[in-house]
């Protein structure tokens, strides 16, 4: 029987090479530690009083009417947020629901305890890690938090030999970092053994 439940702020379906190989279904977590200055879902951070909380089983039985287009693409359901992190229970009870065709990729900001980085290892086929920046003056200036855990779960990852199953976005974040400070965070993580890298912009709109 599922005993996990977690509060949902948005579920969507069709996303093709967005968040991972193949089409991918998006299921994006309630909460999250960080109070990032430019969050691109803030709504994740209320008190949540208007989104549906769901069991594992609940979820699993919403997505599974795009199961035919996971197995065609190598796709699945891609777990974001807020951060998913937060819920390594939710997520391997839901792999145990859903079995090993679907592939299973966690976005994250690896802003978590390291255990429960290892547990999602054990059940995720990708990690998607927003690292935001390496320097930690820099990621607290932008996230109001250290990136010690950061730092310990990179470490983690690659003790773990899954340097090759992260995707790295360094983003360039206006008042806040340079390209300077993206090369100097991009040699820090080549160092640990990470190769796969997403780098763009933060587009900020000013009102």
């Amino acid at each position: 029987m599922p005993t996990e439940k977690a509060k949902i702020i948005g579920i969507s379906r069709h996303r093709l090479s967005t968040d991972g190989d193949g089409v991918t279904t998006l299921v994006a977590f309630h909460g999250c530690p960080l109070r990032c200055r430019h969050c691109l879902n803030p709504h994740s951070l209320d008190g949540g009083d208007m989104f549906r909380e769901y069991t594992t089983e609940e979820l699993y039985d919403t997505v599974v009417i795009d199961e035919l287009y996971f197995l065609a693409t190598n796709g699945g359901v891609t777990f974001g947020g807020g951060e998913p992190a937060m819920r390594p229970g939710f997520i391997k009870e839901f792999r145990e629901l859903c079995g090993s065709e679907w592939r299973i990729t966690i976005e994250t900001s690896l802003n978590v305890p390291a255990a429960n980085i290892d547990a999602l290892l054990a059940v995720a086929d990708e990690l998607i890690v927003d690292i935001k920046d390496m320097n930690p003056d820099i990621y607290r200036h932008y996230t109001g938090r250290e990136n010690t855990l950061v730092i310990d779960n990179l470490r983690l990852i690659a003790g773990h030999g899954r340097q090759n199953d992260c995707l790295i976005r360094l983003p360039l974040i206006s008042d806040h970092n340079n390209d300077a400070d993206r090369t100097a965070s991009r040699k820090e993580l080549e160092a640990l053994g990470f190769t796969r890298f997403d780098l763009f912009n933060y587009i900020i709109r000013r009102h």
